[in-house]
């Protein structure tokens, strides 16, 4: 059996890992665009100076041969012919008995400004290792450096040029930072970090027009305010998209991302798709669930992909460690409680009885128990403590045969 994997991300070396501890003799293929393995979370240590190329990857130097494992590397994938299954890549093809499509995603781009590829060498996505890359030669001799996007990607790209020594512009149409992560008040600590720093925010604005010098590079910008903000690099953090271009000519069903079952399977037989392409949860625990799961699948043993929740993101920028589970912000209905000292703030959001949402910045110790409560819809409200207080000592009774057994 032949099993081909397109992209060498979290989800695709997940599944490989998975196919080979199942199936030794399989033959197993990975196409990549890139010709290294790394995290996409690491990409902006990479640019900071932190971290190397090779410190940024997941996997052992010997990973491919130690697993046999024929890694294609450098090539674009141009479409998969399923009739045939084939893969088409940059002047080859690759058959396969099973295919995982795991390309990703790629950064969203503002439809006014040109490309790179239209010759604005001074605009820039952040989402691969090529374009942290780029941001960092370009850096080197860039003086007014403007990110749009203040969410993750963005922030990051933020907090890299600064230990560069740069000042970067942060514009975002929101009023707050990292709005889908977290509420006013931990987004506010760390704004007031990175202002610190030097970083300027330009909050509640968005850019209007793009101005472009001779050389096609994008020299000023206009916001909405009328404002000019001068700029000789800019990137753009606002978002991604599931990286389907190559299936466009293919009957593999697509809608922002391709469609999958429990079974994460296509419509066409022997072919499945996992992490970011997917549409699915594309925080990288996840991605890596969903490689297992579709492994599984290539491998004949039935597995059902059912672990939807996902951690929002665990942040840490300044030497300060956030993380959001669930909800940021209640709803119609909902209640809160927060609990906040000087180095640590809590607060947990709760619909119906049962926790929805939790934020922890300081210190995220016993997250593993608020996440449980979440993931499995826990009606704490039968116990009459208060909510910070809980711990899992509070769901367990003691069995005549002196077992513990869960009852709630």
């Amino acid at each position: 059996m032949k099993h081909v994997i397109i992209g060498a991300g979290a989800a695709g070396i997940s599944a490989a890992k998975t196919i080979r501890e199942l199936k030794p003799s399989d033959e197993i293929v990975i196409i990549s665009g890139d010709n290294a393995v790394y995290s996409r979370c690491m990409l902006h240590h990479y640019i900071s100076g932190e971290r190397s190329k090779d410190s940024i990857s997941f996997i052992d130097d010997d990973f491919f041969t130690k697993n046999n494992i024929r890694w294609v590397m450098e090539k674009t994938v141009t479409g998969v012919s399923t009739n045939e299954k084939t893969v088409h890549f940059t002047n080859d093809a690759e058959t396969f008995d099973n295919l995982l499509i795991a390309t990703g995603a790629d950064s969203v781009e503002l439809p006014l400004f040109r490309t790179r590829e239209n010759n604005s060498s001074n605009v820039f996505g952040l989402r691969h290792l090529s374009d942290a890359k780029a941001i960092k030669d370009c850096a080197q001799k860039a003086e007014n450096i403007v990110i749009i996007g203040a969410g993750l990607v963005g922030l990051d790209a933020a907090y890299s040029l600064i230990e560069l020594g740069k000042k970067p512009v942060v514009i975002d149409m929101f009023n707050s930072i990292l709005p889908l992560n977290l509420d006013a008040y931990t987004a506010k600590v760390y704004k007031k970090k990175f202002e610190q720093a030097g970083c300027i925010f330009r909050l509640g604005k968005k850019v209007s027009s793009v101005d472009m010098g001779a050389n096609g590079d994008v020299v000023s910008l206009t916001l909405d305010s009328g404002e000019k903000q001068p700029c000789d690099m800019v990137i753009v953090a606002i978002g991604a998209r599931p990286a389907v271009n190559f299936l466009t000519n293919s009957d593999i069903e697509c809608n922002n991302g391709v469609i999958v079952n429990k079974y994460l399977a296509t419509n066409k037989e022997g072919i499945y798709a996992a992490g970011d392409v997917a549409g699915l949860s594309g925080i990288w625990p996840n991605a890596v669930k969903q490689g297992e799961v579709a492994a599984k699948n290539m491998c004949g043993i039935p597995t059902v992909y059912d672990d939807a929740f996902a951690i929002k993101n665990t942040i840490n920028y300044f030497g300060i460690t956030t993380l959001s589970l669930g909800l940021t912000d209640p709803g119609e209905g909902d209640t809160f409680d927060i609990r906040s000292s000087k180095c640590k703030y809590e607060k947990i959001i709760l619909r119906n009885g049962v926790v929805v949402g939790v934020i922890l910045q300081g210190d995220i110790a016993h997250s593993g128990f608020w996440q449980y409560l979440i993931k499995n819809k826990v009606d704490v409200s039968k116990i009459k403590r208060p909510v910070f207080s809980l711990s899992f000592a509070d769901f367990y009774g003691l069995r005549e045969n002196g077992e513990y057994e869960w009852v709630i």
